[in-house]
């Protein structure tokens, strides 16, 4: 499935890593200093922070190899790994620590002991990071939509840099030298977001909304979010306010009962109207018509309230049918100088200052004329194809998902690119068919899902021989893979530009410009 598409499945909405094999509770969001000891530590579910062997750890002095679960280790930490962990290296096995940081020396408890790796709970911090600071979160250690908030903005821009260095020195054999440019971030790192997918559920008798904790199925309330639109904020609480007196039960999947499965809002950043959505498991919206007149009376910054229905048990958030119950069926959005128009299920970037400077890379990184043939493939709703259309010849995309393409259509023609068309399809199909037809493009562009490039794509761009390859990747891990397999196919990597998408999460996005020899 297209990236563009990955915000549809529960499994955390705010930043589509996912927690490996093993992983561990979080660890560490607060400075745990000596007289920090018994202030209580969300990281270690609530409980006095220990300052001495407990819970039947003890001190271990073995080898890597006899290492065991309960352990009590004693590890340096030297990085940040890909899910935000600290890593750090105990006898020669890598060990994963959530909440610890770079440069810490910290106690930990084993909790899983593999051949080549251990995980570990954080216990203790010996040597304080002056990198930690204290998360403005108050349910960042159960959320699990962040992970990096303990971290200054500084550092955690460094740290992505560093994921990006080593994913290609692992990855990127054929690569002597990875000619990275700094990073770019944001100058304020929060309230960011236009859009939350919230889950509904019970909490002392209160309808709440919030994420899954991390490798569970309860909720936890998120209120006053740090990195969402304040007004995304605002109506959300407002919103829960009026189904609980509205008695509208959320959707509970042990029982099959209730309504609300999750409330979706976004907003506009250009114009601030929000668009509202409710997903329900039921066609039938109880007290439907009260539920629009308070949300109405209570919300004007609201201009759609929809309802979305999905009746079927899956990991998809959205179900098939989208009804508009009162307002306008769009969302006007803009992105530069490019108009979008939103329906409740479309695609659009989650951080549009950000996204700006993504494409305004990629648009430097295509070299563009005014003669050349780009396609664009994964195209999404066609936003980076658009971004490009006005110093291209001709911009064609390709997608797989109808639904996006309609979008991509439909925006070029808000947006008045009449040299931009977008097709549905495989690009690994579709750009061959094109070359033998003789349109064979000048720039190619990318921008797969974390899994990375189809290999057949590869191999179909490496038979198009298009001058420029952009590549833009949120994996460093598979853009550094595919990378080599360019590198092999006669093509040189000239830069890599670090983004920083999602502030206060360990995920980095990064654009690569491969020309061809």
């Amino acid at each position: 499935m297209n990236k563009k598409n990955d915000h549809h499945h529960k499994p955390n909405p705010f930043n589509p890593t996912k927690r490996p094999a093993g992983g561990v509770e979080k660890a560490g969001a607060a400075p745990y200093q000596a007289a920090d000891r018994q202030r209580k530590s969300k990281r270690l579910g609530g409980k006095p922070f220990p300052s001495n062997q407990k819970n039947g750890s003890k001190p271990y002095g073995g080898t890597g190899e006899d290492v065991k679960p309960g352990d009590r280790i004693i590890v340096t930490i030297k990085r940040i790994g890909i899910n935000g962990e600290g890593v750090g290296y105990y006898k020669r096995k890598a060990v994963f620590i959530d909440g610890a940081l770079p440069n810490e020396v910290v106690k930990a408890d084993v909790l899983k002991a593999e051949s080549n790796y251990i995980t570990a709970r954080l216990v203790d911090i010996e040597k304080r990071s002056p990198d930690r600071q204290q998360p403005p979160c108050p349910v960042y250690d159960a959320c699990g939509g962040c992970q990096l908030q303990h971290m200054t903005y500084p550092a955690q821009l460094r740290a992505k840099e560093e994921l990006v260095r080593e994913a290609f020195s692992r990855y990127t054999p054929a690569l002597k030298e990875l000619p990275m440019r700094p990073i770019l971030g944001m100058d304020n790192p929060w309230g960011y977001r236009n859009k939350a997918q919230l889950q509904a559920g019970w909490q002392d008798e209160q309808l709440i909304t919030g994420l899954y904790s991390p490798g569970s199925h309860r909720v936890v309330d998120i209120s006053g979010c740090a990195v969402q639109d304040p007004a995304i904020n605002e109506v959300t609480d407002t919103v829960k306010a009026i189904l609980t007196r509205l008695n509208i039960a959320p959707y509970q999947e042990r029982t099959r009962q209730g309504t609300l499965r999750t409330l979706v809002t976004r907003v506009g950043r250009q114009s601030g109207t929000v668009q509202l959505t409710l997903i329900t498991a039921t066609e039938q919206l109880p007290s439907r018509e009260a539920l629009i007149a308070a949300i109405r009376k209570e919300l004007p910054m609201v201009t759609t309230i929809a309802q979305n229905i999905n009746a079927t048990s899956t990991p998809l958030i959205f179900g098939e049918e989208t009804r508009v119950l009162w307002g306008s069926e769009h969302l006007d959005e803009q992105l530069g100088d490019l108009s979008f128009s939103l329906s409740p299920r479309a695609f659009f970037q989650l951080n549009p200052e950000q996204t700006v400077k993504l494409y305004n890379a990629a648009k430097e990184a295509a070299g563009l004329t005014g003669e050349e043939l780009v396609v664009d493939a994964y195209c999404g709703t066609g936003t980076i194809g658009l971004w490009l259309a006005p110093y291209a010849k001709q911009v064609r995309g390709i997608e797989l998902i109808p639904e996006a393409v309609e979008d991509a259509r439909r925006n070029a023609r808000l947006s008045h690119a009449a040299n931009a068309e977008f097709y549905v399809g495989h690009a690994e199909t579709l750009l061959p068919e094109w070359v033998k037809r003789g349109i064979r493009p000048d720039v190619v562009v990318v921008d797969p899902p974390r899994t990375g490039c189809d290999r057949r794509l590869l191999s179909a761009i490496a038979a198009a021989r298009p001058a420029r390859l952009v590549y833009v990747s949120c994996n460093p891990s598979t853009l550094a893979k595919d990378c080599q397999v360019l590198l092999e196919s006669g093509y040189r990597l000239a830069w890599a530009q670090p983004v920083d998408m999602f502030p206060q999460t360990s995920h980095v996005e990064c654009l690569i410009l491969m020309v061809l020899n």
